[in-house]
């Protein structure tokens, strides 16, 4: 399988989203999670005729999307949700608050495991919840889920917890056993759980990966999936995201979302969800892992010529890399340093928590020239 080729700098530079638009030229921006590579040509077939059509209009009460996310978790997870028992709205975030919002009442506690994807404690705040925060602990050579404070926090009366599987930004695949025990807990605490599992697609192969509904009757008792193609497939700008279900209850819930909820799927991220789960698109995204993989092994390399110091442990999913710089001396928040002096911008590590000090987060979806450049770059800092 041959890897993915990233389009060029100056290519990539016409772009207009975030990632390209909110630095200036001169800076190598390695912070939102978007990546550099031409879409899947399925996608592009399926938009351009769109396009060529004025397909433009309102997203349809009956899609194929649901039975197209079916089959995808069929074939990559060996996985079969219920077309059924699923609904769509406009992005992983939004299914998140919406889902929050009928299984906690204003006040009650929502746990989130630390260092975590920033939003997740504005999207609680913004379901009216309070954020409990139960960092991951970190084994020495990899992190996982503190089932004790878990624990702890629902006896406590902790009404939910919101699970990033895999995790944003450490690239952990969540064990089955981790899962399983979560899923007991939350069940004998009348409480749900909440996977955001955005970044399922991007697992690297004999992880042992499981979507959280497929774990076990409990897990699927109280939980509630959310899923999307936009983070394999860069189509976040496209607005369309799956919220999933596997017990009578918790469909129930999805149910009573008000249908505005739904009709904030954008038309054209339905279409191109439905081609990305295609087994058309397979290929595009299997050759995807394998440049990810070649990239996350380049980080490690890189940082072990020119940056001894950091810290880095290659993730399992994904194309983030959470990289500790606190031995540099540089301190809370090396990325300001980086951004200002190495005009490389990366994801500012205070920002997922108390555990993120002295860390950054760096976008390796993108060229091996572009990561060579920017860990360069930053390396340069430490000699001057």
């Amino acid at each position: 399988m041959e890897r993915l080729r990233a389009l060029s700098l100056d290519a990539l530079r016409e772009r207009t989203s975030e990632k390209w638009r909110e630095y200036p030229a001169d800076v190598l921006p390695l912070f939102v999670a978007e990546t550099d590579f031409a879409l899947a040509p399925e996608i592009t077939r399926v938009l351009e005729r769109a396009i060529s059509i004025g397909d433009t209009g309102y997203v349809a009460s009956r899609t194929p999307l649901a039975e197209a996310y079916t089959e995808f978790a069929h074939r990559r997870f060996g996985w079969a949700p219920d077309a059924a028992r699923m609904r769509s709205t406009a992005d992983v975030s939004m299914g998140i608050v919406e889902i929050l919002r009928r299984v906690t009442s204003p006040g009650e506690r929502v746990i989130v495991t630390t260092p975590v994807y920033p939003p997740f404690f504005d999207l609680v705040e913004e379901a009216g919840a309070i954020v409990e925060r139960v960092p991951l602990r970190d084994t020495g050579t990899g992190w996982e889920l503190d089932l004790d404070g878990i624990h702890a926090a629902l006896e406590a009366g902790a009404r939910a917890v919101l699970l990033c599987n895999p995790h944003n930004p450490t690239g952990t695949v969540h064990s089955a056993a981790s899962l399983t025990a979560l899923a007991e807990l939350a069940a004998a605490h009348g409480a749900a759980v909440v996977s955001d599992e955005i970044h399922a697609p991007l697992v690297q192969p004999n992880t042992g990966f499981r979507p959280f509904l497929s774990i076990s009757d409990d897990a699927r008792a109280v939980g509630y999936a959310v899923v999307s193609a936009s983070k394999a497939f860069n189509l976040a700008g496209l607005k369309c995201a799956l919220m999933v279900t596997a017990s009578d209850d918790t469909t129930r819930v999805l149910r009573s979302l008000p249908i505005e909820v739904e009709w904030r799927t954008g038309q054209f991220g339905m279409l191109a969800a439905v081609a990305a789960f295609a087994e058309e698109s397979d290929a595009w995204l299997d050759s995807l892992l394998v440049t990810l993989d070649e990239n996350r092994r380049l980080v490690a390399d890189l940082l072990a010529q020119h940056l001894p110091a950091a810290r880095y442990r290659q993730p399992d999913a994904g194309y983030l890399a959470w990289i500790d710089l606190a031995g540099l001396g540089w301190g809370d928040n090396p990325s300001k340093r980086i951004l200002r002096e190495a005009r490389v911008a990366l994801h500012f590590g205070p920002a997922f928590g108390a555990e993120g000090a002295g860390h950054v987060r760096l976008n390796f979806g993108t060229s091996p020239e572009i990561i060579t450049e920017a860990i360069t770059r930053i390396a340069a800092l430490d000699v001057s």
